[in-house]
């Protein structure tokens, strides 16, 4: 075995690294990064929170179909408000996992929480908007606002 094998090789392949302080440096900054940014899906590659869910906006002519897949999460863990005219989904996922064995014990546990905002049509009236969940995927229906609508002002001559 020769001392070349023992050198661990990462992006920048070869030896001349190890020759650059500098490059050395950053080498280390980044897996420090990498190694603080485990557990974060905005900066890893993501257990402990929960990334922004997908969403599906469908549109027929009375009403509007919003589909946001929410896996694992139930009834208790979503929240569905309406403010300004601003449909808000919000949800938080809290799991613990424990595994006991005869020489060890495994206790895992995830956070994560999300939140979700659309603008919606003026009108919309607030107390007609349904929301459920099933499996995991949430289906909010808003019904649309009666068109506004239009009178026409004779106009006559000021004369």
């Amino acid at each position: 075995m020769n001392l070349k094998s023992l050198i661990p090789v990462g992006r920048q392949r070869g030896l001349a690294r190890a020759n650059n302080p500098f490059l050395s440096l950053q080498n280390e900054i980044d897996r420090l990064f990498e190694d603080f940014s485990r557990g974060f899906p905005s900066l890893g590659n993501g257990m402990t929170t929960m990334s922004m869910p997908t969403m599906d906006v469908a549109e027929t002519d009375k009403e509007i179909e919003i589909t946001a897949e929410l896996p694992g999460l139930e009834e208790k863990d979503v929240q569905v408000n309406l403010a300004d005219n601003i449909l808000t989904i919000r949800g938080e996922k809290k799991a613990e996992k424990e595994q006991k064995d005869k020489n060890y014990r495994l206790v895992e546990r995830s956070y994560g929480s999300f939140e979700r905002s659309l603008e919606l049509p003026e009108g919309v009236n607030a107390d007609a908007i349904r929301a459920s969940i099933n499996k995991g995927v949430l289906k909010v229906v808003v019904p649309k606002p009666a068109p506004a609508q239009v009178k026409k002002v004779e106009v006559k001559s000021a004369a």
